[in-house]
């Protein structure tokens, strides 16, 4: 039997994530390179990352990435593969925005912009990656991260909840389409989870009446979120293609 330890290893593995200059993103790289593998940060600026791929060490480099410039995704990806010399086996398209209005006062510029990022790069990342695996003879594991507001309403985001579902979806195609090369599709769907960017926000009297909703009553941390990415980039979630794995707390399934 397999060191139930053993499962979790990425070493030798090549990972990219996408906004890695994000909260999330952070974590996640940091994750993965403690699993093992070798890091690709990948941001809009790379110099938004470098601090954190210099922090990393030699197993870690940070690359120019515009996920909605397809051009843009595959200079990327010809970075990664000539920092390490492999194409990424691990993707994690974390790269995500939200507008949040009333949906009447959404604009044409709004729907646009968080759809190219959430939705059009998503598919950009996932389709360039899957091509350069499949030229390799190599499987891989492509993490897809949605949202609750995938599998729900939010209110005030109509663009990001309409991406995220499309993204589940997307999940689901890509998984049965790429499962005879031995890559792998899943989505991993956090509910809120507390940063620097909305820890004002939740400690407003609004802030806490969206945290009573939460059956656990509280919101979730990046740590929440490590072991369900380790499941799905390893070797430990090898039988799982087409899966979305919420982490919320319960809040997607209260009724309230």
């Amino acid at each position: 039997m397999q060191n139930p330890t053993d499962l979790f290893s990425l070493s030798g593995s090549v990972a990219l994530v996408t906004g890695a200059s994000g909260a999330l993103g952070t974590h996640f790289a940091r994750v993965l390179h403690t699993a093992g593998a070798r890091v690709v940060l990948a941001a809009r600026r790379p110099e938004a990352v470098a601090a954190l791929a210099e922090n990393l060490g030699p197993g870690a480099r940070a690359v120019r990435l515009d996920v909605t410039d397809a051009d843009a995704v595959s200079a990327g990806f010809d970075a990664a593969e000539a920092a390490f010399g492999a194409p990424c086996d691990i993707i994690v398209n974390n790269a995500g925005i939200a507008v949040s209005r009333p949906i009447l006062q959404q604009t044409e510029a709004d729907w646009d912009s968080v759809l190219a990022v959430n939705l059009r790069g998503c598919f950009l990342v996932a389709t360039e990656g899957a091509r350069r695996l499949v030229a390799a003879e190599r499987g891989g594991a492509i993490v897809n991260i949605a949202s609750i507001g995938g599998l729900r309403i939010l209110q005030g985001v109509a663009g990001y909840t309409a991406s995220k579902a499309g993204l589940v979806q997307l999940t689901k195609q890509l998984a049965v389409e790429l499962a005879r090369h031995s890559i792998r599709v899943n989505a991993l769907c956090p509910g809120y989870v507390e940063t620097t960017i909305n820890r004002e926000f939740f400690a407003s009297e609004a802030g806490k009446a969206v945290v009573r909703r939460v059956p656990q009553r509280r919101l979730g941390q990046p740590e929440d979120l490590t072991g369900p990415l380790l499941l799905l980039a390893s070797s430990a979630g090898a039988h799982m293609t087409g899966a979305t794995l919420v982490v919320d707390g319960g809040h997607s399934v209260n009724p309230l």
